[in-house]
């Protein structure tokens, strides 16, 4: 299926750019991981690649033309994306530290479908997918055939890149040894996310 896509490297070193790179997604698989251990971090990883490589699809297949003629649901859906970014940075802020704790009594409360339902209110995703159909895929008999292999290739590619923030997540647990040392990732973590939310305005 993916012999079908033209320009095949180009496309992925797009996606390794788009995944790899600093944003929202990024910065809660930091978070969590660093918070709760590698393995919190993994259902918001594949809730997150999955809705990704899902609007590419959506976009391919006609959806993103109804939602481009709508600028009406295409500010609702940023405002909310904002909105949501907003809440889960002052609640990672405000974090009391007994949550940074691996096997601590507070579980996390981001997971696979929450992380999901973020891409999906995500401007920066949905900008990303017309990118990707508009740029990569073809026009022939077989594009249909095409947008599915450039989702799939999404989110083969997608994976890794959030495995790694994953990674760097447990890494950086190993130095949060302190008190002031968790205060101070927490509210980090949070300004990160913050900001990196708000920068959809620009």
């Amino acid at each position: 299926m993916l012999s079908t896509v033209p320009t095949l490297l180009p496309f992925l070193l797009f996606a390794f750019v788009a995944s790899i790179t600093p944003g929202p997604t990024n910065i809660l698989v930091l978070s969590n991981s660093a918070r709760f251990g590698f393995k919190a971090a993994l259902p918001i990883i594949f809730g997150a690649c999955a809705s990704a490589a899902l609007i590419v699809l959506l976009v391919g297949s006609g959806v993103g033309e109804s939602l481009s003629g709508l600028p009406g649901v295409q500010s609702l859906m940023k405002w909310a994306g904002i909105a949501w970014l907003s809440f889960l940075a002052w609640q990672i802020y405000h974090a009391p530290l007994s949550t940074f704790t691996v096997d601590g009594g507070k579980r996390r409360e981001f997971g696979l479908w929450a992380a999901a339902s973020l891409q999906l209110v995500n401007p920066k995703t949905w900008m990303m997918a017309f990118a990707v159909v508009g740029v990569f895929a073809g026009v022939g008999d077989d594009r249909q055939l095409q947008i599915i292999g450039l989702s799939l290739a999404f989110f083969l590619v997608s994976l890794p890149c959030l495995t790694v923030w994953a990674l760097l997540g447990k890494g950086a647990n190993r130095w949060l040894g302190s008190a002031k040392a968790l205060r101070r990732f927490n509210r980090a973590m949070a300004l990160l996310l913050l900001v990196s939310a708000w920068l959809a305005l620009m």
